[in-house]
């Protein structure tokens, strides 16, 4: 996406007393985003769905692109709430972000959709998801430094690794097709108890 597009992913300003109706509007979009993309994605569906009109949808969010980079921003909140990031014990953290997206399938494919759809963005350094990421990135660094890590491992490594690790069987619903069918042990808890093994082996909870 071009600096330009993105550039136009400032919310306009809210009307007073609106907020119900702003909040409404995230709603239905997180939904047509994760079911439709960003380019699939309809403002008069979402319109329809937040049982408002789509010129009020405009009043609020300058273009599709601004109303999707809002969705995702608030997503990414939520889910660092919902995880917690613990350095200490990143097979804990590993077990957090599987079970958070098995319970919300829909979140993972809203954020995919945007990885898809808008490689490249430019984002500014306010920007949360960034600086999310980085302070995870600083977290990281401060327990190697203390010894309850392997320093031996660049932190933005570790981070990159845990995350894909934890959302491998979200980012492979065909895998889990097929794990549910052959697998030796079919269950969901069979796949989590392998996300955090895995993440265990690699990078040791601090004792």
């Amino acid at each position: 996406m071009s600096q330009s597009r993105y550039s136009d992913q400032t919310a306009a300003p809210a009307a007073a007393g609106g907020d119900t109706t702003r909040e409404r509007i995230l709603s239905a979009a997180m939904e047509e985003f994760a079911r439709h993309g960003i380019a699939g994605a309809r403002v008069d569906r979402i319109a329809k769905l937040a049982k408002t009109s789509k010129e009020r949808v405009y009043a609020y969010f300058r273009s599709k692109y601004a109303l999707y980079a809002a969705v995702a921003a608030r997503e990414y909140v939520v889910i660092a709430e919902a995880t917690q990031i613990d350095p200490t014990d990143l097979p804990g953290y590993a077990g957090r972000l599987f079970d958070y997206f098995v319970a919300r399938p829909d979140h993972h494919r809203l954020i995919t959709w945007g990885r898809l759809e808008l490689p490249g963005t430019a984002t500014g350094a306010d920007d949360p998801t960034q600086a999310a990421i980085t302070r995870k990135i600083d977290q990281l660094r401060q327990v190697q430094q203390a010894g309850q890590l392997d320093p031996t491992w660049d932190p933005a490594d570790v981070l990159a690794l845990v995350n894909q690790i934890a959302t491998t069987w979200a980012a492979q619903p065909e895998l889990s097709e097929a794990a549910a069918a052959h697998a030796v042990d079919p269950t969901i808890a069979a796949r989590r108890a392998a996300v955090v093994t895995a993440v265990e082996r690699l990078f040791p909870r601090a004792r």
